[in-house]
């Protein structure tokens, strides 16, 4: 049984809530991923079978790929799997090790902040005018930025929490 479920069943519950939001975060980038090769199988037969480029093609990946890279970096930091250069923090001793990564929580909170109130500010500024093309709101291009920040932000607390509370089980943090 793990460090969190024996600490409390409040902090089971909060991690079994983000492990599933993590879970939602990827299939949705996983059936992104997919429909993103389908379109794009879709546009090279358009122009070289058909003759006739769907011209709509682009501006739908554009949105596709902004999902894929905000909701797949959330899911990173839940999972602890974002790139890190980790030789300085393993080779402090262990209390450094531990301020070190509250830091970096702290860090990646502040920074799924701002990227969550700014992309929300974006998205309401952009969502009167309409993506040529395709006809949709121009604010989703930026709503997967609110929502990978909004993601970052609770992940990242979620971390904290649990690093708090001594439940915290990433293997590369405090050992």
């Amino acid at each position: 049984m793990s460090n969190a479920s024996q600490t409390s069943p409040k902090l089971q519950r909060m991690s079994t809530v983000l492990d599933w939001i993590a879970l939602v975060c990827r299939v949705v980038t996983g059936v992104a991923l997919v429909v993103l090769t389908v379109i794009f199988g879709w546009l090279v037969f358009g122009r070289y079978v058909l003759n006739a480029t769907p011209t709509w093609v682009e501006q739908v990946a554009l949105l596709l790929v902004m999902l894929i890279a905000f909701l797949g970096a959330a899911v990173g930091v839940h999972e602890n799997t974002h790139l890190s250069v980790s030789i300085l923090r393993t080779s402090l001793p262990r209390h450094v090790r531990a301020v070190l990564v509250v830091i970096t929580d702290v860090a990646m909170a502040s920074f799924g902040g701002l990227m969550f109130w700014y992309g929300w500010q974006l998205t309401v500024f952009k969502w009167g005018s309409l993506i040529p093309l395709i006809q949709v709101p121009e604010g989703l291009r930026s709503l997967p930025l609110t929502i990978g920040g909004g993601l970052i932000l609770l992940f990242s607390l979620g971390h904290l929490v649990r690093l708090f509370l001594g439940a915290d089980e990433r293997t590369d943090s405090i050992e």
